[in-house]
């Protein structure tokens, strides 16, 4: 059974996260999407405890879905859309003379082990105040609170390579998932690449090779989902999801962001407008040009650092396939030169999906003669070219997305002209 899994998302009580960002429309959004299993995100806030509980019921092995009475309202497929419980947790502790900034998604497979977990966390710090809590916690006693809390109970290192909030990043990191889990790090399995890397970027350090490596949308809306996902050829189901990660068996690949559009992907300041490659930040010894002060070093310089591997890399046995996407909405809005979030983009990504299927399907599978028929044909050349990989790049930095495009500004005038 060949599925698609988003298990980083955040509810309605996070910060900088949508209001409507409620199970509802996190459901709605996935199966516009594609995604046959989400994560609840946030599952240690009060509130969104209770919402969990109210709203959702066991469906086996470890995932939940919606009641019968609030799926068959919104959901328009028979195919429901499964549940896993989730919270991402942020540690901010000294350790070595250095200030360790660490994000981690951690999963508990059902509700006594993740009310376990909440009651552990509670008697440690505030998760009252946001649905990320922020603990003064070594990441290695996090983990062993996470596996004390429940059997099947894990956590996945988040966006591994972020620069501010991560196991990896230039500014808050270690050199080595062993080194932040130390006597523990068995007990870790799989790590988060983060929109700003992808696969084959990790693989030029080898000691990720023993672990499998996932995508996630890491949304804040519910229509950010699927910026990202992780492909199975389980059942969807908690246990089989969490073996496949482990051994290999049923775990497929990722769906990627093309990793320059990332926020973090290369160097720079974003305040004085400058962008750089690693080679270029070397050059000017990590200085920016402009103001003076230190750069924030990108995702791509920090992977160059750590890797012990160097030009083109074979995909360690744990590799798994890679397909580099470009949100259905972004390309809408660069063909027709408008806002991804207009009305008339949202008009005709719903006119897409209801006549094609999900968002997913559409950039993956369905016939580009098909989606030549129901739209146009620049539509189809565009996604042709995506299938591709021909893409064009302009890098993110410093908090800023990078653009990634499919056709030069005079093509899409001349097509439209035809």
């Amino acid at each position: 059974m060949l599925f698609y899994a988003d298990l980083h998302i955040h509810s309605k009580y996070s910060r900088a996260t949508s209001k409507n960002c409620n199970l509802e429309e996190l459901a709605i959004w996935a199966q516009k999407k594609g995604l046959s299993v989400i994560s609840t995100g946030d599952f240690t806030h009060p509130a969104w405890f209770e919402e969990i509980k109210e709203k959702l019921i066991p469906a086996g092995n470890g995932v939940f879905r919606l009641r019968p009475d609030i799926e068959k309202n919104i959901l328009k497929s028979n195919s429901p859309v499964y549940f896993i419980l989730s919270v991402e947790i942020s540690t901010i502790y000294k350790k070595g003379e250095k200030t360790r900034k660490v994000h981690h998604v951690v999963f508990s497979p059902d509700i006594d082990s993740a009310q376990n977990f909440r009651q552990k966390l509670a008697a440690i710090g505030n998760i009252n105040s946001d649905g990320r809590p922020i603990l003064g916690l070594d990441s290695r006693n996090l983990l062993e609170t996470v596996l004390e809390s429940g059997e099947g109970s894990y956590i996945i290192p988040a966006h591994i390579w972020t620069p501010w909030f991560s196991v990896l990043g230039s500014k808050s990191g270690f050199d080595s998932i062993d080194e932040c889990y130390e006597d523990l790090a068995e007990h870790i399995f799989a790590v988060e690449t983060g929109l700003s890397s992808d696969p084959e970027m990790n693989w030029h350090v080898s000691s990720l090779d023993k672990y499998r490596l996932v995508s996630n949308s890491d949304a804040h809306s519910p229509s950010k989902l699927a910026r990202e996902a992780t492909v199975f050829d389980t059942e969807p189901d908690y246990f089989s999801m969490m073996n496949a990660l482990k051994t290999g068996n049923g775990y497929v690949g990722t769906v990627e962001f093309f990793p320059e559009e990332g926020k973090y992907h290369d160097d720079g300041h974003r305040k004085c407008n400058i962008c750089l490659t690693p080679s270029e930040t070397k050059k000017l010894n990590g200085i920016c040009p402009v103001c003076g002060k230190p750069l924030t070093i990108g995702v791509a310089n920090r992977v160059y650092e750590l890797s012990d591997r160097k030009g083109d890399v074979t995909p360690p046995p744990t590799a798994g396939k890679v397909i580099s996407l470009v949100p259905l909405p972004e390309i809408l809005s660069e063909i027709m030169q408008v806002g991804p979030s207009s009305k008339s983009v949202t008009a005709e990504y719903e006119n897409l999906i209801n006549k094609l299927g999900p968002e997913l399907s559409i950039l993956t599978s369905v016939p580009v003669e098909e989606i030549e028929k129901v739209h146009s044909p620049i539509l189809a050349e565009g996604i042709s070219r995506l299938r591709k990989g021909q893409v064009i790049r302009q890098s993110g930095y410093d908090g800023e997305y990078g653009i990634i495009k499919l056709f030069n500004e005079d093509e899409i005038v001349k097509k439209k002209l035809r």
